[in-house]
């Protein structure tokens, strides 16, 4: 089952329904003996400015709006805790949402966040706000984003698998994390696990430039190394061999396209950060499949990650 024991729940103060607090009762409910801590993140710049008033009342107009805030998360909180769930609450002042998430992360050591997200009225597509992207590319603990509704029994979970050296133990470790985390919500909501690779076209610039370059046996030999990376993982987590997606193309276009093929309640994947830059993004694949996705989403960061976001820097 889930090991998550200590989960934060990212709550929208602009949404009347809350899904991230749906989804996380939804865990615990499951026989998980977590704690849930509600977060608020509230900032008014008109009780910034120092010409209104003297600091002593900017802090007390503060505490007071805290404290209104704090009371509507335990009134929210009220009937889940009636059902036996224990929920904490917290509201932080802050200018920067994800900054203030991620340092109380890093302070009270959660291990999910939880997040719901906003789907365009007219289009199937998730809307990602600011919030949410910085979140992706900086929460150093595994990001739930979810969506209205709950998890059906007999739903479909994508694990999105990078096959492309077995030999890099980064990415063989994020698959492993993956896999790890689907057969766990497997167990958790009945749900059938697949997976889904991507394998790239013959480079064109080797095809013009050799002319005994072979495409075919090129290509062959590719998808042969991919296909049997992909058993090897299935056979490792108990994964029918028909529930493999292999296909030839770009993985920002095969992942959602297969997601929105199997109707996935849930896509897992890695967000291996581009090397060289000392701030962590989440990489050009990463970026393109998830502003596709129609599904809910859970992110995992490389064993080792380290958010730029620290306790010791000064709040901007």
């Amino acid at each position: 089952m889930l090991q998550y024991k200590n989960i934060l729940v990212y709550i929208d103060p602009t949404q009347e329904h809350q899904p991230a607090l749906e989804r996380a009762a939804e865990i615990v409910k499951s026989g998980q003996n977590a704690q849930i801590t509600l977060f608020l993140c509230c900032y008014d710049l008109t009780y910034e400015m120092t010409s209104l008033s003297s600091l002593e009342e900017r802090q007390a107009m503060q505490a007071l709006v805290i404290r209104e805030h704090k009371e509507s998360l335990y009134a929210l909180a009220a009937p889940y805790q009636k059902e036996g769930l224990r929920i904490d609450c917290q509201v932080h002042w802050h200018n920067r949402p994800f900054q203030a998430a991620i340092k109380l992360i890093l302070k009270e050591g959660y291990d999910l966040l939880i997040k719901s997200t906003h789907q365009h009225s007219k289009l199937s597509a998730i809307l990602f706000t600011p919030t949410d992207w910085n979140l992706l590319r900086k929460c150093p603990i595994p990001l739930l984003l979810v969506k209205e509704g709950k998890w059906p029994v007999n739903s479909n979970v994508l694990c999105a698998i990078d096959c492309k050296s077995e030999e890099d133990p980064e990415h063989h470790s994020l698959n492993e994390s993956i896999l790890s985390e689907a057969n766990n919500i497997a167990e958790l909501v009945d749900s059938n696990i697949y997976m889904v690779n991507a394998y790239p076209s013959p480079p064109m610039n080797i095809m013009m430039e050799l002319p005994e370059f072979d495409p075919i046996h090129y290509e062959d030999g590719l998808k042969k190394l991919h296909h049997n990376a992909l058993h090897k993982y299935a056979d490792q987590y108990n994964i029918n061999a028909e529930n493999i997606y292999l296909q030839q193309g770009l993985p920002e276009d095969i992942i959602s396209a297969v997601a929105e093929e199997i109707n996935a309640e849930l896509v897992i994947m890695g967000t291996v950060g581009r090397s060289g830059l000392g701030v962590a993004l989440l990489g050009h694949t990463a970026e393109q499949v998830i502003d596709k996705l129609t599904s809910d989403l859970l992110a995992l960061k490389p064993e080792g990650f380290v958010s730029p976001i620290t306790l010791d820097e000064e709040d901007e």
